[in-house]
């Protein structure tokens, strides 16, 4: 989920923290109980901080070794010692568990996504990502604004909270309901359809939708259960050339791989450099297909530059590359 989300889960759960009678008839504990379930609502995305280094090396690793399982277990012990350096009367058991229950609570939410987490580390590499809840959801944020708003009103916390999460949980099934009555959609409308790919957006009946056969790929919207099918294109394989070889070692293109399933590519002519781009289709914007990974090879078969990352217009990808290529 995006950052404002987190940090109002992270105040939902404080509210129902209250349950717990060390917490709420501990004044020393229930501040650093406060403060740790905050910290652990956000700290798994610190590993945004990696887009400072490039995109390629963001794309591999958000959402990866930080929100596996030694990081689960690892986040709250690290942030309850903290804590309990500044406050030592707190009660540590206390302190740890609502830490552990807002840092376990921030990575299984998000990979109800579709860009999903590597929550499974170290036992397995793959992508969870159940692609029912978009990374900002207006319902479910509004949801938990709603709450912390009635609690400041005077409600009870726990009760208010416990309510919340019976909301959410009823919030969750009806999403997996219409995610698979919009999928048995997509199979109805592309019979011969061997991989699909289904991603929400901030409008509850719309959908984003990709999907391949063995010959073509189609990308389209979903509006409820009618699907539109807005373009296709030829499924080939990538050619089998030294341009390409050379362009498929390059980290750029190598972590869009790593991290795309479904995405179509271009090869062509840039002044005397042979341009290799690919092309993922889950995320068309209008006529645009944002996110892509570019690299140009010369005659040398050498990378002389690349990105990847999300551009909605061709004069930024020129600039960005021809920045590279400068710097």
């Amino acid at each position: 989920m995006d950052t404002g989300t987190h940090i109002a889960m992270g105040i939902a759960i404080s509210g129902l923290a209250m349950a717990d009678p060390v917490v709420a008839s501990h004044s020393a504990t229930m501040g650093p109980v406060f403060a740790g379930i905050m910290l652990g609502s956000l700290a798994p995305d610190t590993d945004t901080v990696l887009k400072l280094r490039n995109n390629a090396v963001y794309i591999r690793n958000h959402r990866g070794m930080t929100h596996s399982i030694p990081a689960v277990l690892l986040w709250p012990i690290i942030i309850s010692i903290v804590l309990s350096l500044f406050v030592p009367e707190a009660n540590f058991i206390h302190l740890w568990a609502w830490t552990f229950l807002a840092v376990f609570i921030h990575v299984f939410v998000d990979i109800f996504n579709s860009y999903g987490t590597q929550a499974l580390r170290p036992f397995s590499q793959k992508w969870v990502a159940l692609s029912v809840i978009n990374t900002f959801d207006p319902i479910y944020f509004g949801l938990h604004v709603l709450a912390i708003a009635s609690w400041v009103l005077g409600t009870p916390p726990v009760q208010t909270m416990a309510v919340l999460y019976g909301v959410i949980f009823l919030y969750y099934l009806l999403r997996f309901a219409v995610h698979a009555a919009v999928k048995r959609a997509v199979y109805n409308t592309i019979p011969a359809a061997t991989e699909v790919y289904i991603a929400p957006t901030m409008r509850f009946f719309q959908w984003r939708i990709a999907a391949s056969t063995e010959t073509d790929h189609y990308v389209g919207r979903a509006y409820g259960r009618s699907v539109n099918i807005y373009d296709r294109f030829d499924r080939k394989p990538l050619p089998k050339s030294p341009y390409v070889e050379a362009a498929m070692t390059d980290r750029n293109i190598a972590a869009f791989v790593s991290f795309s399933p479904i995405y179509r590519w271009e090869i062509s002519q840039v002044d005397v450099l042979t341009e290799v781009r690919l092309i993922d289709l889950r995320y068309r914007s209008k006529t645009f297909y944002p996110f892509v990974a570019v690299a140009h090879v010369d005659e040398d078969f050498n990378v002389v530059n690349s990105y990847t990352g999300w551009i909605f217009s061709e004069d930024k990808l020129r600039k960005k590359l021809n920045f590279i290529q400068e710097s």
